[in-house]
């Protein structure tokens, strides 16, 4: 979007609500200079100032967020596929997919929807990853033991062991990627992402 269309659609919108460039400063929180240099075309606003706008209009701020739809789909793709960084590290699925959103945090549509859902599918990944075979497995191995040893009289061990883990892991580093791929794809079809399993540590 251009500053002129900007500037336009400012205009209409605000003129549409029977709104002044007084009043619309006012419930935005903005100088009464910056509105009509916006509504000039002489300045392009940021992203925070097209939601103050957007807010004080009761709109959507993606009314006016200066975005190109292309692109930000784009740019969710990148962010998706950016999560295959677990790979390297762990927590860089995390971390480097969080970088991504901050930068484009008000300017990208959707975004916050899908790095909410992206992040927090890492994070329940990470814990998983640890959890899985030093805590639950045990645990399992043990039930099973005492099930085994009552229903056939005999103790008997389970234990999974190193390469078992080993086993485990890969198969949960393939499940990783293949939900980020899959719904990298879902970015490109403009579907909603889904993950599994999924606990919401970053709700807004």
């Amino acid at each position: 979007m251009t500053k002129e269309t900007i500037a336009q659609k400012l205009r209409a919108l605000r003129t549409s609500k029977g709104i002044s460039q007084e009043f619309l400063a006012d419930e935005a929180g903005l100088s009464l200079r910056t509105i009509q240099r916006i509504e000039n075309g002489d300045s392009k606003p940021s992203g925070a100032t097209c939601t103050k706008l957007a807010e004080a209009l009761k709109l959507d701020p993606q009314v006016l967020l200066d975005t190109d739809h292309s692109k930000d789909i784009a740019y969710l793709k990148k962010l998706s596929l950016s999560a295959l960084s677990f790979i390297l590290f762990p927590l860089l699925g995390i971390l480097v997919p969080a970088i991504l959103w901050v930068l484009k945090k008000d300017e990208v549509k959707n975004i916050n929807e899908v790095s909410r859902n992206l992040i927090n599918f890492q994070i329940t990944w990470v814990l998983l990853l640890f959890l899985i075979p030093f805590i639950l497995i045990p645990i399992i191995g043990m039930f099973l033991s005492i099930l085994v040893s009552f229903v056939f009289k005999e103790a008997i061990s389970f234990n999974i062991g190193y390469y078992g883990v080993r086993v485990i892991w890969v198969l949960m580093y393939i499940v990783n990627a293949t939900f980020i791929i899959i719904n990298t794809f879902r970015i490109h079809d403009q579907k909603d992402t889904k993950y599994y399993p999924k606990i919401r540590f970053i709700r807004a």
